[in-house]
């Protein structure tokens, strides 16, 4: 990898890292305890509320069906870890601190899911039940009720980050990752809920084998669940908000959230679909597969535009490193493009595509220093730098 002649960065380089780190939020500390912000008190309420309605469920769970709602817990919990780490990977231009996003997704899991969803979806459906009929209400009622309670109820989350760390939401991307874990939390703390129930239809009997049905047929349409859907509404909040770096555009913010609460409304409501338009409830596969497979097209166009001011930020982060000498153009444009870019990167180094991984990386990890830092010149950063020659020559041994 050919670079750049040591050099010093212009003033104009400089000036604009600086202004990329200040609009970024990149490297700002995020403190949880903050006894004097009214919303560090509305997510202690909200907590305490969503565990008083969580634990008398999760007890009376335990009572009757102990074995589906044990294996559920334990699946569940196993099944977020590598969705936890996808999302956090995909978090790579200015990422957000983890303990903001632990946050939003223990919001997700534990106020979103109880304290506020649960008890509205129980007062719809049962509003619907005595206005329509129970058949009614049983073929429309979750359709006509979750987009909207529960979308609504996984974008507290960003919402209540952005009064509990302001500089840290500063793109549409940021509301984005934020809505992906809130919605991750959201989708584990139920289908843990559905497993423990799933037992109620055959009154106790084959507990193991009604939950592990859930887990598999959950854990398989999760990537076109709840994550997916407050990913999308959320980028859309942000854009409909507006943050000081993201300029506000009310018409795809509302079209963005709309669209979520649509997707979700198909999900819901396949079976119905299926039988009000094509007369049989049975091709309700038609209805899923279509919303998934428009979910997914949206989630991947909704995260690559998002993601343009952030990998504006990091491309303005590092300029200066590349006027040093440190890295070159083709890193930055790898760490601050697509996955096509950083696999065009790693298949044009002569050293090998595991020497470019660990050179990336170091590259990261430099960047991550300067946000760090804010910029300044100091001992780490210039380690951090030494790194990324060292491990060009040596390829990290």
């Amino acid at each position: 990898m050919t670079v750049r002649q040591d050099t010093d960065p212009s003033p104009e380089l400089l000036a604009a890292q600086k202004r990329a780190l200040n609009e970024s939020g990149w490297g700002v500390r995020f403190r949880l305890f903050q006894p004097h912000n009214p919303a560090f008190w509305v997510l202690v309420v909200g907590l305490v509320a969503g565990l008083a309605t969580a634990i008398p469920i999760v007890t009376h769970s335990a009572a009757l069906y102990g074995t589906a709602l044990a294996v559920g817990v334990v699946a569940f919990a196993i099944y977020a870890i590598p969705w936890w780490i996808f999302l956090h990977h995909h978090d790579r231009y200015t990422p957000l601190p983890a303990q903001f996003v632990a946050v939003g997704f223990v919001w997700g899991a534990i106020a979103a899911t109880f304290w506020m969803a649960y008890n509205a979806n129980n007062a719809a459906l049962s509003l619907y039940a005595k206005l329509f009929g129970h058949g009614w209400a049983m073929s429309w009622g979750a359709g006509l009720t979750a987009p909207f309670t529960e979308e609504i109820a996984k974008a507290t989350a960003l919402v209540l980050l952005i009064g509990l760390g302001s500089r840290l939401v500063r793109s549409p991307y940021d509301g984005f990752v934020i809505g992906a874990f809130a919605g991750l939390g959201f989708q584990i703390a139920e289908d843990m809920l559905y497993a423990a129930q799933s037992a109620v239809h055959t009154f106790g009997s084959e507990q193991l084998g009604q939950a592990l049905r859930i887990i598999l047929f959950r854990g398989a349409l999760g990537i076109v669940s709840h994550a997916l859907f407050s990913a999308i509404f959320c980028a859309g909040l942000v854009w409909f908000l507006g943050r000081p770096r993201a300029q506000r555009n009310r018409a795809l913010g509302a079209t963005l959230m709309a669209f979520s609460m649509f997707l979700h409304f198909v999900w819901d409501s396949a079976a119905a679909l299926a039988g009000a338009l094509l007369g049989n409830p049975s091709v309700a596969l038609v209805f899923t597969l279509g919303a998934a497979v428009l979910g997914l097209i949206t989630v991947v166009w909704v995260a690559r535009t998002a993601s343009d001011v952030e990998k504006h930020w990091l491309r303005d982060l590092l300029a200066p490193e590349v006027a040093r000498g440190t890295i070159g153009d083709a890193e930055v444009a790898a760490l601050a493009g697509t996955r096509k870019d950083r696999t065009r990167y790693l298949h044009r180094q002569k050293h090998g595509k595991r020497r470019a991984h660990h050179v990336l990386d170091a590259v990261a990890d430099l960047a991550a220093g300067i946000a760090h830092d804010h910029g300044a010149e100091t001992a780490e950063v210039a380690h951090l730098r030494s790194e990324v020659l060292r491990v060009r020559t040596t390829g990290g041994s």
